[in-house]
């Protein structure tokens, strides 16, 4: 299979059509090898449109989807972010490539082991992986320019929104099953956020423990 053709069909195909346009973003997504971050078996279907197996009933984003928040954020690459839900690694790699560093969380061990593995296999080490429930963020290392849930989240939890810098940006997509939001929220200040709808979509929910302080926006 001639992966420097898929890839760029699936930029073309997909990933452009979907309003993905910033050349930064199709640049990064030339650039960091999916087929890398998925098992052997299933490297055929990188590029598909269509969300990929990756192990334990959880799967990588449509690379539309993956276009699509990494447009939304516009990282300058000095951002401090936080991901949560690390899956594979692929995403967190994408946002590596425009970030100073990044920590991805990861509740399920399997997939904590995988993700640090294929970082470290395909040489980015601006990212750490925790093992850990996402629900309350990492207040380790907080405050953070950028939070991104890399999956569906029925609300977002208080604890993402107070680890956010002034200024900074959080993505989720919120709601249930057919049709969710995918939400971009800015704290404006040190007790206020706004936020605004980027898109709408469906995506399985993220695999974390319930918050008991959520919060719509």
């Amino acid at each position: 299979m001639d992966m420097e053709r898929a890839r760029y069909l699936m930029i073309e195909q997909q990933i452009r059509p979907a309003g993905v346009i910033d050349p930064q973003v199709l640049e990064i997504l030339a650039l960091v090898k999916r087929e890398r971050f998925v098992a052997e078996e299933n490297r055929a279907f990188a590029f598909a449109e269509a969300l990929l197996p990756i192990g334990n009933g959880q799967s990588m984003l449509e690379p539309k989807i993956e276009g699509r928040i990494l447009q939304a954020l516009a990282l300058k690459g000095t951002e401090s972010v936080l991901e949560i839900g690390a899956g594979s690694g692929y995403m967190a790699a994408l946002l590596a490539a425009r970030a100073e560093w990044v920590r991805t969380l990861e509740i399920d061990p399997d997939l904590a082991r995988l993700a640090h593995t294929n970082l470290e296999k395909n040489g980015v080490f601006n990212v750490i992986t925790v093992e850990t429930d996402g629900s309350t963020g990492w207040a380790e290392r907080a405050p953070y320019d950028v939070i991104v849930a890399s999956g569906s989240v029925l609300r977002i939890p208080q604890a993402w929104l107070d680890q956010l810098k002034v200024g900074g940006r959080l993505f989720a997509v919120v709601g249930a099953d057919p049709v969710m939001q995918a939400r971009l929220v800015t704290r404006v200040s040190e007790d206020s956020w706004h936020g605004t709808t980027v898109f709408e979509t469906n995506l399985p929910p993220l695999h974390i423990k319930a918050s008991s302080k959520e919060f719509v926006l």
